[in-house]
């Protein structure tokens, strides 16, 4: 147990966000070239993905991330690491769509907003209606009334600069002081990731807690290893980090995963049987299917007071505008609709992992999902629903809401396979070989056995074999082994038709 003794200060951690083309990277740019902490504003600080500055002798480290979508796509894998997010806003555009998307991220996150109105130093600028706008978003301006301070800057000439700067050590102090405990074993997350010639699997850690140190035994998610080397944002060899302190690190085993939390074990055995055991269970974690969060389940909750979070998606601000409406005229006094987000367009991979770490149901109005976005949805188990007129939307929330959703499942076709060879075990025919002609196969799906075109019989595979090795699926024109739970008697030329069940709009 810590004693309060034992917590100092540490620096901020300090996300900044905004549309782009509004001058995030300049004012980043800026705020390396005047103030990083070393002295040094080149090294490889854009390599590095994060780097401290200095304003009167306090630090403050920068994640220097590609946008809301990376912040977010973090926070999915469960790494909470900023402290405060700078929204960089144009003052001659105001607020834009990338705004908006960034303010759902930052309030879904739960940090303190700092707004840089940048742009700044442009003539016939009309600040009042930028204050307007995100004060209607919920960005509420101090000038206005509200708790959100606002910054003038320019990335160009560097006014307000300095001041972004006080008033981010400022907010650290009287709104969220930052403490950690140097003394303990360090913790950390992994920002950035890369196997690196010369110098095997290198990644970038935010040290959170802790101090750490050359020599280390560490495990990183399923990753293990002994840290070799530790390298500043300034490209300087340091042995040892401390909390809020960015550094490169070599000695791991393999390339660890953006997200993933660093521990600092006693020994390099428990770190290596810690990454053992966390491998097992991501084995086992794939090969179910993901729990999510749907209307239905939603629905079998009732007699207490409850949150109904969504997303919500439209091909217009017009079909947007109708669906909040109808959505927020849905009254019961067990339930609070939450809607966490919303924007025009199709549903994106942000989307998605703004909903998985909201626990929110993603509305799609006239809209579909692209690629990244269902691979999203299917690893972070989220409900998207896509609806084209707007009574079925709302029915359905209103049924889930009074537990009266009966949700409709549908078989989905995956693939095809051709039973070649049938394999015995005890004398009895158990696997079926079998080239896969059409699609994919996959270990988690569903399989009729079709015999002269009629179905004799239906289970879940029970294995899904490469020569000797399990697989996850195997695609078309590869040969498998393949058994079904409940179903053994398998005959050559049977055709396994797999399928998975998926909940259909009503």
């Amino acid at each position: 147990m810590l004693f309060r003794s034992t917590l100092v200060a540490r620096p901020p951690v300090v996300a900044v966000l905004g549309h782009v083309d509004h001058g995030k990277t300049s004012i980043l740019d800026r705020i390396r070239a005047s103030s990083v902490a070393s002295g040094e504003a080149g090294g490889i600080t854009q390599r590095i993905g994060a780097y401290q500055v200095e304003r009167q002798g306090q630090a403050i480290t920068f994640i220097d991330t590609p946008g809301h979508a990376a912040f977010t796509a973090m926070r999915a894998r469960g790494a909470d690491v900023t402290d405060i997010a700078v929204l960089v806003v144009a003052a001659d555009d105001g607020v834009m769509p990338q705004t908006e998307e960034a303010i759902q991220h930052i309030r879904s996150a739960g940090v303190p907003i700092v707004v840089a109105l940048n742009k700044v130093d442009k003539e016939g600028l009309n600040v009042d209606r930028v204050l307007q706008q995100l004060a209607e978003r919920g960005v509420v301006p101090e000038s206005y009334g509200g708790d959100v301070p606002v910054v003038s800057t320019s990335a160009v000439t560097g006014q307000g600069i300095d001041t972004l700067l006080d008033t981010l050590l400022l907010v650290n102090e009287v709104i969220l002081p930052t403490r950690a405990n140097p003394s303990r074993a360090a913790v950390g997350t992994v920002i950035d990731s890369e196997l690196e010639r010369g110098r095997g699997p290198v990644a970038t850690v935010l040290v959170q807690n802790g101090t750490l140190r050359i020599g280390d035994n560490v495990v990183v998610g399923r990753v293990y290893g002994k840290i070799r080397a530790l390298v500043d944002d300034s490209g300087k060899r340091v042995k040892e980090a401390g909390p809020s302190k960015p550094v490169q690190i070599t000695g791991l085993t393999e390339v660890a995963t953006a997200g993933d939390v660093l521990q600092v074990m006693d020994t390099e055995r428990a770190a290596r049987a810690l990454a053992d055991q966390r491998t097992a269970l991501e084995r086992v974690r794939t090969a179910q299917p993901v729990r999510r969060i749907t209307l239905a389940d939603f629905a079998a909750v009732q007699g207490e007071v409850r949150t109904l979070t969504l997303v919500l998606k439209a091909e217009a601000d017009g079909s947007l505008e109708a669906l909040r409406g109808q959505i927020s005229a849905i009254a019961d006094p067990n339930v609070t609709i939450r809607i966490v987000g919303e924007g025009v367009g199709a549903v994106g991979e942000a989307d998605v992992n703004l909903a998985a770490v909201s626990g929110a149901i993603v509305i799609g109005f006239n809209v579909r999902p692209d690629e990244r976005a269902k691979a999203a949805a299917e690893e972070h188990g989220v409900d998207v629903r896509f609806y084209d007129v707007v009574y079925q939307a709302t029915e359905d929330i209103e049924k889930s809401i009074r537990g009266m959703y009966e949700p409709t499942f549908i078989d989905v076709y995956q693939g095809r396979a051709e039973v070649r060879r049938v394999f015995q075990v005890d004398g009895r025919p158990a696997i079926a070989g079998c080239q896969v002609v059409d699609g994919k196969i996959a270990r988690s799906a569903r399989c009729r056995v079709l015999r002269g075109g009629k179905e004799v019989a239906a289970g879940k595979i029970g294995a899904l074999k490469r020569f000797k090795d399990d697989v996850r699926e195997v695609a078309r024109g590869y040969e498998c082994g393949i058994s079904i739970d409940g179903f053994a008697e398998f005959a050559e030329g049977d055709i396994l038709e797999a399928f998975v069940v998926e909940q259909q709009n009503l």
